[in-house]
């Protein structure tokens, strides 16, 4: 076959296969016609020999129409979008025809915020918004979920509440509810925890419950350790339901602790529901304010403080308020 007849018949047949691939059916192929046959010199009578056959056309193969996609099984829920958390989707610039792009693809690669998300009209694409619906799920789960008892077993931590006893939903209207421990919890804590230690460690569970569950493992054994290595008598740990940083004042009226350190679940962002803080304050009792405590937080990894750098610099703070005998604004201006 000639070339060019053979490069027709190609791109015919490359041309249905693109548009199957796509999901469309394109028209039939018709037939390359056959190139003209070239002029034959006329056979002499003495030996007449038969010329050269006719060419053929090449029919079009047949293509087979894509298959149907399966319909999900019944009470199942099929998803056909692609994912838009993943790092590769979260660092897509979203504006077509940017000024600047690679400047623009360098504040994607540093930062978290939702920039180079462009516009349709006056509203978001829909994959930035599709992303911005994920993250907001993200943070719902976190605040509707409650820690993992597992977790709080692996690490001998009982559990008292607060006053809220209405669920998440009376937690989440009434902030004055989890600043305070209930009658039970404050009986409770009397009962089973050393009294006057050095250092006493509460977990809450905050805002954010996979804050504690992501972190816990990491800064927890970093703070008994750096207590025992100091020579700070740790008081007994333990797990409060429900809570919110002013209880620190009630644990220092129960237990009379020198330092109390909180670890609590951080109110969670657009997809950022992992980060943790540790509220710390010498010697809390009643009608202290946040100006008498001092945090440190954003504990998590990947992007914040690192749990267990996190832990080594919260009990150096620690032996810093003990020295003092202060902490909050006070510490700051008496070490200024």
């Amino acid at each position: 076959m000639e070339p060019d007849r053979l490069e027709a018949v190609i791109r015919a047949v490359v041309k249905e296969l693109e548009a199957a691939a796509a999901g469309e059916r394109a028209p039939a192929v018709p037939p390359v016609p056959p190139a003209p046959a070239p002029p034959r010199p006329a056979p002499s009578p003495a030996a007449a020999v038969p010329g050269p056959a006719a060419a053929v056309p090449l029919p079009a193969p047949a293509v087979p129409a894509p298959a149907a996609a399966a319909p999900p099984a019944p009470g199942t829920l099929a998803i056909d979008l692609d994912d838009p958390t993943t790092p590769e989707a979260r660092r897509r610039p979203w504006i077509d025809r940017p000024a600047d792009a690679g400047g623009l693809e360098a504040l994607l690669e540093c930062t978290t915020a939702r920039i180079g998300a462009g516009r349709a009209g006056p509203c978001l694409r829909t994959g930035p918004l599709h992303l911005f619906m994920s993250d907001l799920a993200i943070t719902k789960d976190a605040l509707a979920r409650d820690v993992d008892p597992a977790l709080l077993e692996q690490f001998g931590l009982f559990t008292v509440r607060t006053r809220v006893t209405g669920g998440k939903e009376e937690y989440l209207l009434r902030p004055d509810l989890g600043r305070s421990l209930s009658t039970e919890a404050r009986r409770t804590v009397q009962e089973r925890c050393a009294m006057q230690p050095d250092v006493q460690i509460c977990v809450g569970d905050g805002l954010s419950a996979r804050a504690v569950e992501a972190n816990l493992g990491k800064i927890l054994p970093v703070l008994q350790a750096g207590c025992a290595t100091a020579g700070l008598k740790l008081g007994t740990p333990f797990f409060i339901q429900y809570c919110r940083v002013g209880v620190l004042n009630d644990i220092g009226d129960l237990l009379q602790p020198k330092v109390a350190i909180l670890l609590i679940g951080e109110r969670p962002g657009l997809g950022r529901a992992e980060s943790l803080s540790a509220y710390m304050a010498y010697r809390p009792r009643a009608g202290h304010t946040d100006a008498e405590r001092d945090v440190i937080c954003n504990i998590f990894d990947g992007g914040g403080a690192n749990p267990l750098e996190a832990g080594a610099y919260a009990l150096r703070l620690a032996q810093r308020m003990i020295q003092n005998e202060a902490s909050g604004v006070k510490l700051k201006l008496m070490e200024e």
